[in-house]
Formats: structure tokens, C-alpha cells, sequence
């Protein structure tokens, strides 16, 4: 376990070499373990890790049975925090994941009100198939997910820290889904497509089948995560990277591009949660790299699953079939690298 270099409610950890080696190690460590039980998926994996050290919530997108929810089921394994797991179907109700406020009766007979937290009152929630839920159930998630509180009635309740969404949708095109509404899918800092596996990563499928592995033992504790978090964020980010960061969410919005593009195909662009997105998770990736510094490779890398959510396409783009994964490799070619 990776252990805080100071005393006190919020210890700030020295960042040094040392330091620097310790998240490495946990990250590595952690890394390992999940691909131990979800084989295959290297990308998501890390791109799943980073953000949640980078202390953000995580979409999963990819059609049944390629192993989103044992993903997270995992990852939760792994890490020595509470879990819970949120099936959303179209019956369910906001109160059913926030939790509501009953009456009750004491042993002298004396009733009184009190609240019943629901099931989001976890470290990790696993937020199953999200888009199965009516739009109302979804927005049920806004002020979790963002100011990590619930409010029920006049009484505002603060979630456990950390705290995190990962959540697992079915593509829209799929049979009872609604689309998750914009300001929801703002709110995740990542969308990470789950891609289908290969001949050979089947053929693994099919002997962890035959031969499942271990059961999964927590490698790193809520002490641990909060030190990397605070590491990740003090790694340093020049000027020239900064701009580059900027220049690429300016370049999503019509108004402000270049690109004929995302001129002809784009309604909205990507909110200031996607600059400060890209930039916090780039961070992480650094450091997994072996780099105290943000390169441009960094931001590159992280551009497609921190701001594919967050681009709008206009009818035009959408009837001709448009993704807005092909918008943003437009703009890396578009964009001025420094």
C-alpha cells in the first residue's frame, strides 16, 4: 500500500522520485490485476485507471457480453473500498438509487422521520446498463455525480469520498434505450468504447472459462488512492501544453474552428469539463509513463474518449452518419502542434 508522507485530515504527499516510484508501482500493480480477470482490453483497462485516478467518473459504451460490468466488478475487487450496484431498468425510480425518507417507530412507540440512503451511498457504484432508465432516473444522478451530495426533501446528504460512477450503456441503436442527457454525459470524465476481442482474445475467453482465476484481493486502499490522486494533480504542465489543450476544445465549437468539419457537422462543442478532462487525466497518463511533465502525446492520446461525449452533432452530421470520433481526428490533424 502506498502510504500518505504526512499527517492530518488532507496530507499533502512529497512528491520526489520516490514518490513518483510508489505510484508507478500501485498503478502497475493495479493494472496487473484487472487484466488477470478481464483479458483482452488493455486500452480500456488503462484508460478506466486513469481516470479514476484522476479522480472522475467512467462511461463504458459497447454492445452485451463484452465484459463491462466484470470490468468494474473487478476493478471494485481490487480496491479496498465499498461497492455498490445500481440494475437500471425503465421501472426504476430516482429514489431507488438516492435513497428516501421513511417513518419510523422506536421500541417506546414514538415515530419519527429518517433517511434511508440508497445504493449510490458507496465508493464505487456500478451504474448497470444507465441508458435502460427514463430520462428522469438518470438526472436523478446530476448533483451526485458532480458535487458528490445527495439532496432529499430539505436535508442534503454528502456521499462517501471517494466517489465514483462507472457506469456501462448499450450502443443507442439497441432495442429500450433512452439517451443519456447532455449535461449527464458531461459529468463523465470519460467515454470509453469496449471494442469486440479478436480470435485470439476469444480463445482466452474460452480457457478462463474452462479455468476460472483467483478471486480478486484488494491491492490498494482509500489511503493509497487519495495519495496518487494528490500526486497526479501536482504534476506539471508547461504553457505550450496548456494552449495546445485549449486550442483543441476551441476548435470543437463552429464558431471558433477551422475545421469545414466540424463547421458543417457539429452543433455544440466541448464544455470546459472537457479542457480540465484531457489535461487532469493527461496528467496521470504521464506518470504512468515514467514522466513528471505532460507531453502533447499525452493529450493526443486522451483526446478521443474526453471529448467524443461532450462533441453535439446537428441533424446533417448525424443523417450522414458522421462519429465523433471522426470530428476529433480532424482536429488533431487541424490543430498546430507546439
Amino acid at each position: 500500500m502506498i502510504e500518505p508522507r504526512a499527517t492530518g485530515a488532507n496530507p499533502e504527499p512529497a512528491i520526489d522520485e520516490e514518490a513518483i516510484g510508489r505510484f508507478v508501482s500501485a498503478a502497475l500493480r493495479l493494472e496487473e490485476t484487472v487484466e488477470a480477470v478481464v483479458i483482452g482490453q488493455p486500452d480500456v483497462v488503462r484508460e478506466t485507471i486513469i481516470a479514476l485516478l484522476a479522480g472522475g467518473h467512467v462511461l463504458l459504451e459497447g454492445v452485451p457480453g463484452l465484459g463491462k460490468t466484470l470490468l468494474v466488478r473487478t476493478l471494485s475487487a481490487a480496491l479496498d473500498l465499498s461497492f455498490s450496484r445500481i440494475q437500471f431498468t425503465p421501472d426504476l425510480m430516482p429514489a431507488d438509487a438516492t435513497g428516501t425518507t421513511i417513518l419510523r417507530e422506536d421500541e417506546a412507540g414514538r415515530r419519527s422521520f429518517a433517511f434511508q440512503a440508497g445504493p449510490l451511498f458507496a465508493h464505487i457504484v456500478l451504474a448497470d446498463e444507465i441508458n435502460r432508465a427514463t430520462p428522469k432516473t438518470q438526472s436523478a444522478l446530476l448533483e451526485a455525480m458532480q458535487e458528490h451530495t445527495v439532496t432529499v426533501g430539505r436535508d442534503t446528504h454528502r456521499l462517501p469520498a471517494p466517489f465514483f460512477v462507472l457506469a456501462t450503456q448499450n450502443p443507442l441503436e439497441m432495442e429500450g434505450t433512452y439517451p443519456l442527457p447532455e449535461a449527464q454525459l458531461d459529468r463523465f470524465l470519460l467515454k470509453i468504447l469496449v471494442p469486440f476481442p479478436g480470435a485470439d482474445v476469444l480463445r482466452g475467453i474460452v480457457q478462463q472459462t474452462v479455468r476460472p482465476p483467483a478471486a480478486v484481493e484488494p491491492v490498494l486502499d482509500g489511503d493509497g488512492l487519495r495519495e496518487m490522486m494528490a500526486i497526479a494533480r501536482a504534476v506539471p504542465i508547461a504553457g505550450s501544453i496548456v494552449d495546445y489543450a485549449v486550442a483543441l476544445v476551441t476548435a470543437t465549437h463552429p464558431p471558433s474552428t477551422e475545421s469545414e468539419l466540424v463547421r458543417q457537422f457539429v452543433r455544440a462543442g466541448a464544455s470546459p469539463r472537457g479542457l480540465q478532462a484531457m489535461v487532469t487525466c493527461a496528467q496521470v497518463r504521464a506518470l504512468l509513463d515514467g514522466r513528471y511533465n505532460v507531453a502533447v502525446e499525452d493529450l493526443q492520446r486522451l483526446a478521443h474518449p474526453t471529448l467524443r461525449h461532450r462533441i453535439l452533432l446537428n441533424f446533417e452530421g448525424q443523417a450522414e452518419g458522421i462519429t465523433t470520433d471522426a470530428i476529433v481526428d480532424a482536429l488533431l490533424q487541424a490543430v498546430p502542434v507546439p
